[in-house]
């Protein structure tokens, strides 16, 4: 055989191993040292002397040898298919442009052979175009990992897939996604990939229609579909955007809820999605009802603990009752809104393991009947509790907050209210406390308690500056919500101040220069002694404010006014009526000087002390102190000062008001009612009832020119100087300019009146609730009113309005709030009191109020 017959055997080699490999660049079997040993028609058996690899750039040799199965003293049998299924093996990798395998020498039955490889570049970074910059990132973010992987066809089609997810989830359905290779400049094995998105429009859902349904309307099964709305205007909280993942969720509920109302044998047949237009699209569905079933006879097996009476009580499902799977899950194993289930009466006894299996032992006609078997299990005794989480807040105080003991029967109520209280405390991010039982031993009848927190940054800074009162302002405000006295001066604790104790400390300060200032601090204690949860709180400040002219002769500056005053709190958790119930008890000092100051207190020019005590009985069971969604918060406060016209001998008919006012005497009343429902989903309804009564002990010294009610605006202080006025808040109306009838409006020298009313209704509904930041939208209706005595008051007599808002809890920041109002009713010689107001608010109460 010559040469030219050895090329010719070569070439039907080549064109065999093309064959095996669709799609592939070229292969090769030469370099033969001894082409007269090779023949085609007549294949010989080699022993592999040796393999070597080239051509590779970052890919590992041996790795690749064994890839190639070829493996040194094998027998191989050349020519033939033994390499092309050696070249086959490589190109499935995926990694290669062109593989050859060739020979480099044969001695005798010996061969060696040479592997000859161009490998495929690298991604080296992703050039995405067409979208903005914040979603390039968020869909960087989701293609990090191809970075440094081999540019092949599998890699193009995953990236596109992971883009048109991503968007797809958005809403924008018909995004396209183009990719194109082109060499790195910086490295020539590298290429960057450049991706070209288009979202196109977003699509939305234009009709929504059902086939064979009879029992439920269109519009009932359309509500069962909570997240795949049509694009009306009155779809707000429900998305109208087609979202497959959540279309396929509401697929699932819309048959679980037709099942929940008794048809048990609802399904959905088939369900299509169907271009309507360049931006919507129409979906239909067709689905089966069946027949409608009830409640048979229901029995009970395996119940030891409790009577069948008694689970009979707790369940509530009576023969003939529609039957619901769904409603019966919940009465036996919860949760109900009230915890009134079979598992809340085991759980909270102690049996940690019981379980309920409803057996639908027969069913006929419309009916189905039951057996429900109990297993009770062993009663379960806490060996351990355990807090895992807490790197900043001490021991002691998560453990005091935690009502869940070592030596007590396992009860769920008080895992969960342990949960609450600890989210209470505002140092660990709620919506990652997580009690888990553990160590669960049904031999000793014995489980440990695990509270897994997450800490949170508490503390709080304010500093802002405006322009209020004809004058700019500027504030200074920080509150350490986890603060440790005990560790004041030991200088390794200080982060920047000593944190850990759950005490609170905070300083403020407000000025704008010599025309007004402002400084308090405040410092509270929730267990004092640290055994009981006594609270203790310490409170002064000091704010003036001076409007005349300075005169340097006399030293004196006319229009003054300085208040001074110091005050202690102290009280107590009570256990009655039930142990959310809390009584304080506060005294306060207050100092008053006025000069030639107008009008705004009924006297212009004296000193006035004003020592009052108040007891405040309050009750607070919200479950987050930020975004509640259950529970209530009321509060009852009566506060007064010592009758010192009875007792005084001063002749009021004749004082003045300087003597009149020296002490002020008054009894105040005051009450507040906040309560959170969930309505469905997120959605939570907050209702607020808010009232406030100012009265005197003698006629003839008449009402208090302090402690009085200011209604209207933000609730907010802002830059007027207002000490000794209570502020209520009452959005779409100016500042103060709810006055009672007839009195004028007139904010800045409004006394304030005795008598108030306020009613709120507020829907929520969250936008982002993590550790960083919560953020809810809201939309209110308020009305409010005030009376200068008792006998004009008429709850019913409210000025109203309307609006939306929004809040921001930023750990570092509080509470920021912006609202639009929108007041309906005319203040007199207010013309622009009413009407459309903006509306903004710092650090306000988290419990969901405005005050």
């Amino acid at each position: 055989m010559n040469k030219y017959l050895f090329a010719i055997v070569l070439l039907v080699l080549s064109t065999t191993a093309m064959a095996q490999v669709s799609n592939q660049p070229r292969q090769a079997l030469s370099k033969s040292l001894s082409p007269d040993s090779l023949s085609y028609l007549n294949p010989k058996d080699y022993i592999i002397g040796g393999i070597t690899v080239s051509g590779t750039k970052a890919l590992d040799k041996d790795v690749l040898i064994q890839i190639s199965k070829l493996n040194k003293g094998d027998r191989i049998n050349l020519p033939g298919e033994a390499n092309a299924r050696v070249i086959k093996s490589m190109y499935e990798q995926g990694l290669f442009d062109d593989v050859q395998l060739n020979i480099t020498s044969i001695n005798m039955d010996t061969i060696y052979l040479e592997i000859v490889v161009d490998e495929r570049p690298r991604l080296s970074r992703l050039h995405i175009t067409g979208i903005r910059k914040g979603e390039i990132e968020d869909v960087q973010k989701k293609l990090n990992d191809k970075t440094g992987k081999i540019v092949n066809q599998n890699l193009l089609n995953t990236t596109s897939g992971i883009i048109k997810r991503h968007f797809n989830e958005k809403g924008y359905l018909n995004t396209t996604v183009d990719m194109k290779p082109k060499p790195d400049p910086a490295d020539s094995n590298n290429v960057i990939l450049d991706v070209i998105v288009d979202k196109k429009t977003k699509i939305k859902i234009n009709s929504i229609t059902f086939e064979g349904n009879e029992a439920f309307s269109q519009k009932k099964l359309k509500g069962f579909l909570k997240n795949t709305r049509t694009k009306k205007f009155y779809n707000i909280f429900g998305s109208k955007k087609f979202k497959q993942d959540k279309y396929d969720e509401d697929k699932q509920t819309l048959v679980e809820k037709m099942q929940a109302e008794g048809y048990r044998d609802a399904q959905l047949v088939s369900d299509t999605v169907s271009k309507h237009d360049e931006k919507t699209v129409d979906v239909k569905m067709k689905v089966f009802e069946g027949h409608k079933y009830y409640f048979g006879n229901i029995t009970w097996s395996g119940n030891a603990k409790y009577s069948t009476a008694d689970l009979v009580k707790i369940l509530r499902i009576s023969k003939g009752d529609v039957f619901s799977e769904e409603e019966l899950g919940k009465r036996l194993s919860g949760p109900t809104p009230s915890n009134d289930d079979v598992s809340s009466l085991y759980l909270n006894n102690g049996y940690l393991t019981y379980n309920a299996d409803p057996v639908q032992t027969r069913i006929y006609n419309d009916t189905v009947d039951l057996d429900i078997r109990i297993t009770e299990g062993p009663l379960y005794t806490i060996s351990k509790v355990i807090v895992k989480g807490n790197d900043v807040t001490n021991d002691k105080v998560v453990y005091r907050e935690i009502r869940t003991k070592p030596g007590q029967p396992f009860n769920k109520e008080l895992l969960i209210r342990s949960t609450r209280e600890l989210s209470q405390l505002g140092s660990f991010d709620e919506q990652k406390t997580e009690p888990r039982p553990t160590n669960i031993n049904p031999s000793e009848g014995t489980v440990d308690i695990v509270y897994n927190v997450v800490e949170k940054p508490s503390d709080q800074i304010e500093l802002s500056g405006g322009f209020g009162g004809g004058q700019l302002v500027g504030t200074l405000g920080l509150t350490f919500n986890n603060f440790s006295l005990r560790n004041i001066f030991n200088l390794k604790a200080y982060r920047p101040l000593p944190k850990g104790d759950g005490q609170k400390l905070s300083i403020r300060g407000q000025s704008s220069g010599r025309t007004y200032q402002n400084f308090s601090f405040t410092f509270s204690e929730p267990w004092l002694g640290g055994k009981k949860p006594i609270f203790f709180s310490l409170s002064a400040y000091t704010q003036g404010s001076s409007t005349g002219q300075y005169f340097a002769k006399t030293d004196r500056r006319y229009n003054n006014l300085r208040i001074n005053g110091i005050g202690v709190t102290l009280g107590k958790r009570l256990n009655w009526p039930d142990n959310y119930f809390q009584l304080n008890y506060s005294l306060n000092f207050d100092h008053y000087n006025l000069d030639n100051y107008g009008s705004a207190y009924l006297f212009s020019t004296g000193t006035s002390y004003n020592i009052k005590l108040t007891q405040e009985l309050s009750r607070n069971s919200i479950d987050a102190p930020i975004y509640p969604t259950t529970g209530s918060n009321i509060k009852f406060t009566i506060q007064a000062t010592p009758p010192y016209s009875l007792f005084n001998n001063t002749n009021y008919r004749i004082a003045t008001p300087e003597e009149r006012y020296k002490f002020v005497e008054y009894h105040k009343w005051k009450f507040d009612a906040q309560w959170f429902q969930t309505l469905t989903g997120k959605l939570v309804l907050m209702s607020q009832v808010r009232f406030g009564f100012l009265g005197y002990y003698n006629s003839k010294v008449g009402q208090s020119p302090f402690e009085r009610f200011k209604l209207g605006g933000d609730g907010m202080q802002s830059y007027q100087f207002l000490q000794g006025s209570e502020i209520i808040g009452l959005r779409g109306y100016q500042n103060f300019s709810v006055v009672p009838v007839g009195s004028g409006y007139n904010a800045s020298n409004n006394p304030g009146s005795v008598v108030f009313n306020k009613y709120t209704l507020e829907l929520r509904h969250p936008v982002i609730a993590s550790q960083s930041a919560t953020i809810f939208l809201l939309a209110f209706a308020e009305g409010g009113n005030t009376w200068n005595n008792f006998g004009e008051y008429n709850p019913f007599n409210v000025r109203r309005s309307v609006g939306v808002g929004a809040r921001i809890f930023l750990p570092i920041f509080g509470l920021l709030g912006l609202d639009y109002g929108y007041g309906f009713d005319r203040i007199p010689g207010a013309s622009d009191a009413g009407k459309g107001q903006f509306h903004f608010s710092i650090s306000q109460s988290l419990n969901g109020g405005f005050n």
